[in-house]
C-alpha cells in the first residue's frame, strides 16, 4: 500500500476530473468546519449534510479519476496523499469560512456552479462520470435553494445581515473568474465528450446568481480582471493549513484502517 506523497500523471482527462472532485473536497471540508459552531441548531445538521454531500460527490469523482489515471491510486490516496501543489480545486473553495454570510454566499456561487456543471456532465461520454453527475445534480440543486433562500432573508433582514452578506458578495467575487477560465485541460474534455469547458457555463451561472441577488434586491458584482490559480496547482496561502488537517490522520497514521 501507498503511504508517501503521490505523483499523478498529467492526463488532461484525469486533470479535468481532479479540478471538480478537489474542488468538492475541499468546498466540503470548509463547511464542514461548522458543524457544532452553526448559529442555529437546523443549520448545524444542514451544513453538516452538505459537507457530506460534498465529500461524496469528491469520492465518486476521484474514484473515477484513479481508474483513468492507471497508476491505482483509489480515492483516500488521491485526496490525503498529495503534495498541495497536485490539487486542482479552485482558489474560491479554500479561502477561510469566515462569517454565517461568507458561507452563504460562497455556498450559492459554488452550488449554482456546481449544478450547471453536474447537468452538462449527465451527457458525458464516460458513462460512469455522468451516472455520478445524475445523483450530484439533486443535491447540488438542493444546495443551490438553501444558499438562496439565506442570502434572501440576509439581504432583506437587519442592516448588520444585510451589510455582512454585501461584504461577503465584493470579498468571494474577486476570485469567481477562475471558474471560467478555459484552458489545454477544458478543451481536451470539450473535444473528447468529456465535459463542458468551465467557461462555456459562466452566463448560465451569471444568470442563476443575479436572479438569487436579485430577490432581496442585492446589487451584482462587476466582472473582476483578477485571476487566481488554484486549478493549476498555485494556491493562496490557505490551502497549506486546510491540508494539514484534511491529511493529518493519515500522514501520521500511514495506511490505518478502522
Amino acid at each position: 500500500m501507498t503511504t508517501g506523497s503521490i505523483q499523478v500523471r498529467q492526463d488532461p482527462a484525469v486533470q479535468y476530473l481532479l479540478r471538480i472532485g478537489d474542488t468538492a473536497l475541499i468546498h466540503g471540508q470548509r463547511i464542514a468546519e461548522w458543524t457544532g459552531h452553526a448559529p442555529v441548531l437546523e443549520e448545524d445538521i444542514a451544513l453538516t449534510n452538505m459537507a457530506l454531500d460534498l465529500v461524496g460527490q469528491a469520492r465518486a469523482v476521484l474514484t473515477r479519476a484513479g481508474q483513468i489515471e492507471g497508476s491505482g491510486f483509489d480515492e483516500d490516496q488521491l485526496a490525503m496523499l498529495r503534495e498541495e501543489r497536485d490539487y486542482r480545486n479552485v482558489t474560491l473553495v479554500e479561502l477561510p469560512r469566515g462569517d454565517f454570510a461568507v458561507t452563504t454566499v460562497r455556498n450559492a456561487m459554488m452550488a449554482t456552479f456546481f449544478k450547471l456543471l453536474w447537468q452538462r456532465l449527465a451527457t458525458s461520454s464516460d458513462a460512469e462520470l455522468a451516472a455520478i453527475a445524475g445523483k450530484a445534480l439533486k443535491e447540488a440543486r438542493y444546495h443551490q435553494q438553501h444558499a438562496a433562500d439565506w442570502i434572501a432573508r440576509l439581504g432583506g433582514g437587519t442592516e448588520e445581515s444585510r451589510r455582512r452578506v454585501e461584504k461577503a458578495i465584493a470579498d468571494l467575487w474577486h476570485y469567481s473568474a477562475e471558474l471560467f477560465a478555459n484552458d489545454g485541460v477544458d478543451e481536451a474534455a470539450h473535444a473528447s465528450g468529456l465535459g463542458p469547458r468551465w467557461g462555456d457555463l459562466q452566463e448560465a451561472w451569471q444568470a442563476e446568481m443575479a436572479d438569487i441577488f436579485d430577490e432581496p434586491g442585492l446589487a451584482m458584482p462587476r466582472p473582476v480582471d483578477f485571476l487566481s490559480t488554484g486549478k493549476t496547482g498555485v494556491h493562496s496561502e490557505h490551502m497549506g493549513f486546510i491540508l494539514s488537517e484534511l491529511q493529518y490522520l493519515q500522514r501520521t497514521y500511514p495506511g490505518g484502517a478502522w
